[in-house]
């Protein structure tokens, strides 16, 4: 039957659902990015958390299309990325150092940029992608109806993550708020930055 294949089967949707769950909530760079933001005001965790939504959908995208294939064809490039990005994040850790005490509304480095490339730039959210959305996929065996699958699978796992990390950016801003005073405003830009340098040296090193 026609269309047949782009439906979602709640036998398959709710499994789905329930695994993306849990593996969302398995504390993680993106998870840790967020917090460091949220530490240092809500704004800023928010759109750290949206940045890190877009960037899920660009890797699902990617699955869709075919492209994430290529980290298993190109020798390196799963390194290379994966440096990249953590060279990125040290660059955000020591650059929150150096604007310890400034607006806390909108840290130096902070916003949908920063968290949109700090996923992007993690070549293991793109293979963890590859294996983990076609074998959810309604008619994954093959044509059309395949590639709408992934994209509406990906899409919910963004939606999941979104409230998610909304939800860190929220109760660290609450938390920080029960510490923030002209004493401890620099202590916690600091204590941002080295969660975002411990973050770059993770990824590096891993």
């Amino acid at each position: 039957m026609p269309g047949a294949a782009v439906a979602l089967d709640p036998s398959t949707y709710v499994p789905f659902v329930l695994a993306a769950a849990t593996l969302i909530l398995t504390p993680g760079p993106d998870t840790l990015f967020v917090l460091s933001r949220g530490i240092a005001g809500r704004t800023a965790g928010l759109r750290a958390a949206l940045g890190v939504t877009a960037g899920i959908l660009f890797h699902t995208a990617l699955v869709a299309v075919g492209v994430a294939a290529i980290y298993r064809t190109i020798p390196g490039a799963e390194r290379a990325v994966q440096v990249l990005g953590g060279v990125f994040l040290v660059y955000l850790g020591i650059d929150t150092f150096r604007s310890a005490g400034g607006d806390r509304s909108s840290p130096a480095g902070g916003g949908v940029r920063d968290g949109f490339l700090i996923n992007a730039l993690n070549p293991q959210v793109a293979l963890f992608f590859l294996a983990f959305l076609p074998g959810f996929a309604a008619g994954s065996a093959g044509g059309d109806g395949a590639g709408t699958s992934v994209v509406v699978l990906g899409a919910t796992y963004a939606a999941l993550t979104a409230v998610y990390l909304g939800a860190v950016a929220v109760v660290a801003d609450e938390a920080a708020d029960v510490l923030r005073s002209e004493r401890t405003g620099c202590w916690l830009d600091q204590l941002a930055g080295a969660i975002l340098l411990l973050i770059g040296v993770w990824v590096v090193s891993g």
